[in-house]
């Protein structure tokens, strides 16, 4: 049984808070243990500790190495339909790419290709999803979720080196693509 008590007051400006609010951690001892209850303070400790890793991350980010290694641009917030359309063209021909890492059975390559423009095209074409009538949108729909279950089972048959499951999933992405893409 813990029961935990505090006071805390909310005022807008932090220079006139009060000390950190105290909690109490009251428990029952056991037979064995003879603890008494123990006091947490919360506070400047805190406080210090989000600031230091507040710093970290910006000075992280800061340095080109490391945050060339993060992608801040994979959505593009208000891409047109005429943009994605021919974006759609290009990610799937690379996407299809990997077929001659699929040959050479460079398994952990061919997942990086496959993420990477995987998740692009899944941008591009949900923009063009959204830009076509109600009436096309499930089928659109339809051939989407099949597109992209697929390539999750190449990603996932690539881990474990199913080459027949690789092969299976690929024929079933260029099956999807090439109705998607007359469809666009």
């Amino acid at each position: 049984m813990m029961a935990f008590t505090t006071t805390l007051v909310v005022q807008p400006n932090l220079s006139r808070y009060p000390p950190p609010p105290t909690f109490t951690c009251c428990f029952k001892p056991s037979s064995r243990s003879r603890e008494m209850p123990q006091k947490v303070l919360l506070g400047s400790n805190f406080r210090r500790r989000i600031a230091g890793v507040a710093a970290i991350v910006s000075v992280l980010l800061a340095i080109p190495e490391v945050s060339d290694g993060f992608e801040f641009n994979m959505v593009v917030p208000g891409t047109s339909y005429e943009e994605a359309k021919s974006g759609i063209r290009g990610h799937a021909q690379a996407l299809l790419g990997i077929k001659s890492l699929i040959e050479s059975e460079s398994w952990v390559e061919a997942q990086k290709v496959l993420r990477k423009n995987s998740s692009y095209l899944k941008q591009d074409f949900y923009t063009i999803i959204q830009g076509k009538p109600r009436s096309e949108r499930p089928e659109l729909r339809k051939l989407y979720s099949n597109l992209f279950n697929n390539a999750t089972k190449l990603d996932y048959a690539a881990r474990y080196k199913d080459a027949s499951l690789v092969w299976q999933c690929y024929e079933n992405i260029v099956l999807a693509l090439n109705e998607i893409l007359s469809r666009i």
